[in-house]
């Protein structure tokens, strides 16, 4: 066994990765207050239903889209410069919004404001992933996303507050000075500007956008994303038809053990391995979903969402760290992408095929479709691990 107790020594709370991480908090925080918000936006001038659906979903598609481009973004222009691209684009979009008072004016802004987004979320692991020491790796990761997991539970509720209470003009005002703020703490950044070598010609179209040695984790995130896209869409109305009381405490509690979660899995992935997060993470979140799939009395929803939040709280970091460590450095951008991709891609699939089970068979039927879900990752995961040599699950740096 290698004595890492020098390495776990490296500065981890440097003050480029806490520019960094206050900086990727502003950007989420502006994103997370226009969640709820701007569908209500949309709708004051007139836009359907479906065409709500449509501005909200073109969101995540052209996120999407320009994260096959990080190589190549990368290449070009450099980590920093790429960031700030993207952080400028969301600022420009947020700010568009508010002129944006027709369906196709919308419908174009939030496609840009994807792409912002989908750089900038990609570049932020990038960067972070090689400022972090790497036997801290997992750990560091955890805390960054700390800054995203508290805007996700305090920016939708301010977000809804402000626009019933002062209107949205003053809610674009905010969600652009959270942008602002994002562009000022990674403007003071120190990052090196080094720009890798350009992409050999002889580079498959797949291996520009798709990290080959992710393949495998990026399947589980994928997966994952199936879960979440139900408990994100489904769960109020599930509240509602079970006639439990306050859904909203839902989120709370969730995001509270999201929080716990990240303090402590990131340190056990970084000592002890993957598995020891993954797979007791993974039980956790099955049996949150198999208690939402009979959920009838606010203890038992509030119990799910507990275990909802842990076991989310630990998955995520783990998986995008994992990702990263077996990703070669020039490669941590495309790492990257595909976990987002991948993530994104079964959350946005997942609301969709969850949908049509609640039409046949009621919100219930949702969560024991992910419970089910889960029980396969649980069970593709665990062949993985008796596949692989025990040595090398034991050394997480050179996973």
């Amino acid at each position: 066994m290698i004595d890492k107790s020098i390495e776990f020594s490296g500065r981890l709370w440097t003050k480029n990765f806490m520019f960094l991480a206050v900086s990727n908090a502003f950007l989420f925080s502006g994103f997370h207050i226009l969640l709820p918000t701007l569908p209500i936006f949309v709708a004051d001038f007139g836009g359907t239903d479906p065409q709500i659906g449509l501005i909200m979903g073109s969101f995540t598609f052209s996120a999407i889209l320009i994260r096959l481009f990080t190589a190549e973004g990368i290449s070009l222009l450099g980590k920093k410069r790429f960031l700030l691209i993207g952080i400028i684009i969301s600022l420009i979009a947020t700010a568009g919004y508010y002129w944006a008072a027709s369906v196709p004016l919308s419908l174009s802004v939030r496609i840009f404001h994807g792409v912002g987004f989908g750089i900038a979320t990609t570049m932020y692991v990038t960067i972070v992933s090689d400022i972090i020491p790497s036997a801290r790796r997992g750990e560091g990761m955890g805390y960054f996303g700390l800054g995203t997991t508290v805007m996700m539970a305090l920016a939708p509720a301010l977000g809804v507050w402000v626009a019933d209470t002062y209107g949205f003009g003053w809610l674009f005002i905010i969600a652009v000075s959270s942008q602002i703020a994002a562009l000022i703490w990674t403007i003071f950044c120190s990052v090196s500007e080094s720009i890798p070598s350009p992409i050999r010609k002889e580079e498959s179209l797949l291996s520009r956008v798709i990290e080959p040695k992710a393949i495998f984790p990026a399947f589980l995130s994928f997966l994952l994303g199936v879960c979440v896209g139900g408990v994100l869409s489904f769960i109020t109305l599930m509240a509602k038809d079970a006639h439990i009381m306050n859904a909203g405490y839902f989120f709370l509690v969730a995001t509270s053990n999201v929080f716990l979660a990240r303090l402590v899995a990131g340190k056990i992935f970084d000592r002890k391995g993957a598995p020891w997060v993954i797979l007791p993470s993974a039980v956790i979140l099955l049996a949150g979903m198999l208690m939402l799939s009979a959920a009838s009395s606010s203890e038992m929803f509030l119990g799910a969402a507990a275990c909802y939040g842990l076991g989310t709280g630990a998955l995520f970091p783990a998986l995008q760290t994992w990702m990263v460590n077996i990703a070669a450095p020039e490669r941590r951008g495309v790492a990257s992408a595909t976990f987002y991709n991948a993530l994104d891609i079964g959350v946005g699939g997942g609301a969709i095929v969850l949908g049509l089970v609640a039409v046949k068979s009621g919100y219930h039927a949702i969560y024991f479709s992910s419970a089910v879900v889960v029980a396969g990752f649980i069970l593709v995961y665990a062949a993985y691990l008796l596949k692989e040599p025990i040595g090398r699950l034991l050394i997480t740096a050179e996973e």
